[in-house]
């Protein structure tokens, strides 16, 4: 059975190493390309041919991450389906553990090479960095360890995946109730928020137990590759090398000092306006006029055609991409029971094509998250001719950029939704929505930050640290009678369980897209033209280059912050 929305994709080029007919999801019959490209790096005794190796060493990566690619794509449209959870946990549990293993035994062999030197230093110094950081701190008792942590992030999968309500008579995702949060009906919206309050604390224990696992595991990691805690193990994994763990605290306080008092302001009037003493949850995504929900579209079909046109008028490259997407079926957007949450881009690496899964319930949310996801998918496209499987990808404070300036970039033509005053409502919500985003990424942030440097702290020492977070930059909401739900809100932050330390870079992105976005506003030709060509870099260039190369400046000190503020709040004033 086909779980997937798209076929068989061919070959972005033809196979020249990888048989064209191979069963990747075999270990048996995988082992020996390896075998052999361990056998060749020993021929190869000139650059040339030593380029070759490396040639056929990505086609292999790439066509593997695509067969890993498509199960995870089966496994999260249809965490339901046992077919598709079996087929990815086979993967994980029996082919990844021995790619890792093989993969490093390629990468001392890289490191080793006497050709290495020789390699033209322009065209290799981030690979070789990468390889060579790689090759420091793999550990083969780490593998199993890993495995582990993958099927405990299934099982999060699993558990939210599998979250419903009946609300009036009728059973509904949790996503699908985030609509009702949009309800000008006071009481409508409180029912609903308390619904699903109560049905999220039901698996407050089983969270909890996934994430007591998930420290012990990544602490024991950490120490095996001979570090003293997980994060400074993950800065060096994740291959930071242009900031620090010090860095991100002073990012915290900068947005506690720049950004917190735009979103003192923005609740202030949002109090006002709705005439209450007090804001309480339910109350944070209503329009503060009390005017109805905006409703941008009917279904997943008209948001997409909609879209599309919002693309034909910022650039025609771009929109002959997004029908690309269409054409080969490479959208699977509408939300359903069984769905895996959120949304994501993925790259099937072999065939150099995105694939985007989403959970559409017909809200402006759903827009943003759409043209966000299309600027990813715009920087695979970007990157389709570079045939070095490694800078295909670049590094995720990047890939950031591409998605968040995006959202910037086509909210100028959200009239292809709305009417003119609904189009400046969904783009003051969207400029609200980053102001906000800051705080609660430092908290995300700051709270694994204090998680992975206290692997032995008690579940209540970490409900402590996290409240002692949300204070400070929580904003003025009123959880009274509702304080469990609130000490254990980032049960829903799907990044702290699947993708640790994942979520700085989407501040620090979202600097990078605000510059590019005061960038279009100055010259709108020049701050495209540089944005589509830093995103051809993919990871050939350095973090520090590739902002460069859009114009913008990797900085997230109060003094680069403050001005990019003040430009939002201007704009929010005049919408």
């Amino acid at each position: 059975m086909n779980l997937l929305p798209f076929g068989k994709l061919p070959p972005a080029k033809p196979r020249s190493f990888v048989p064209a007919e191979i069963n990747l999801g075999d270990w048996p019959l995988i082992a020996p390309l390896f075998d052999q490209l361990e056998r060749r790096a020993a021929e190869a005794a000139s650059v040339a041919a030593f380029e070759k190796w490396l040639l056929d060493w990505s086609e292999l990566s790439a066509a593997l991450d695509e067969e890993s690619s498509r199960r995870n794509i089966a496994m999260t449209c249809h965490t339901d389906n046992a077919e598709a959870e079996k087929a990815y946990l086979h993967f994980v549990e029996n082919v990844e553990p021995q790619l890792k293993s093989r993969q490093f035994a390629l990468e001392k062999i890289y490191v080793a090479h006497p050709q290495r030197k020789n390699l033209p230093p322009a065209r290799y110094e981030v690979f070789d960095r990468d390889v060579k950081n790689h090759v420091e701190l793999f550990r083969p008792e780490n593998v199993a360890l890993e495995t582990e942590e993958a099927k405990l992030g299934q099982q999060y999968q699993k558990l939210i995946g599998a979250q419903t309500v009946t609300f009036r008579g009728e059973e509904k995702t949790l996503v699908q109730m985030g609509r009702y949060l949009e309800e000008p009906d006071r009481a409508l919206r409180q029912e609903a928020w308390e619904l699903v309050a109560k049905r999220r604390l039901q698996d407050v224990d089983k969270c909890e137990e996934i994430m007591d696992e998930l420290i012990q595991l990544r602490h024991q990691i950490a120490k095996n590759a001979g570090f003293d805690n997980y994060l400074e193990f993950i800065f060096r994994q994740k291959g930071r090398f242009d900031y620090t763990p010090a860095d991100c605290v002073k990012f915290h306080d900068a947005i506690e000092s720049e950004i917190m008092p735009a979103v003192r302001e923005i609740q202030d009037e949002r109090k006002r306006q709705l005439k209450l003493e007090k804001l309480r949850p339910w109350d944070l995504a209503v329009d503060p006029q009390n005017r109805a929900a905006l409703k941008p579209f009917a279904d997943v079909s008209e948001m997409v055609l909609r879209t599309q046109k919002i693309f034909n008028h910022l650039d025609a490259e771009l929109a002959g991409n997004f029908q690309e997407m269409q054409d080969k079926k490479l959208l699977d957007l509408d939300n359903r029971k069984g769905k895996a949450p959120g949304g994501y881009q993925s790259t099937l690496s072999e065939a150099r094509v995105p694939f985007i899964f989403m959970n559409a319930v017909g809200v402006q949310r759903d827009v943003e998250t759409l043209l966000h996801e299309g600027g990813h998918a715009f920087h695979a496209q970007a990157t389709r001719g570079e045939d070095l499987y490694p800078y295909r990808n670049a590094p995720i404070e990047f890939c950031e950029v591409a998605s968040m300036a995006m959202e910037l970039l086509g909210s100028e033509f959200l009239e292809e939704f709305y009417a003119p005053a609904e189009a400046n409502r969904a783009r003051k919500t969207l400029l609200e929505g980053i102001i906000g985003f800051f705080p609660w990424m430092a908290v995300v942030d700051g709270f694994q930050h204090w998680i992975y440097t206290h692997p032995s702290h008690t579940r209540g020492e970490r409900k402590a640290a996290y409240l002692q977070l949300m204070n400070r930059f929580g904003g003025e909401v009123d959880f009274s009678g509702f304080e469990e739900v609130r000490a254990h809100s980032w049960h829903r932050q799907l990044h702290i369980f699947l993708y640790p330390f994942y979520y700085v870079e989407y501040g620090i992105a979202q600097l990078g897209a605000l510059q590019v976005w005061a960038n279009s506003r100055a010259n709108k030709a020049k701050a495209l033209g540089d944005y589509k060509t830093a995103l051809t870099l993919g990871g050939s260039r350095t973090l520090p280059e590739l902002f460069a190369a859009a114009d913008c400046k990797l900085e997230f000190s109060a003094a680069t912050i403050k001005p990019l503020i003040q430009l939002a709040a201007s704009e929010l004033k005049k919408l």
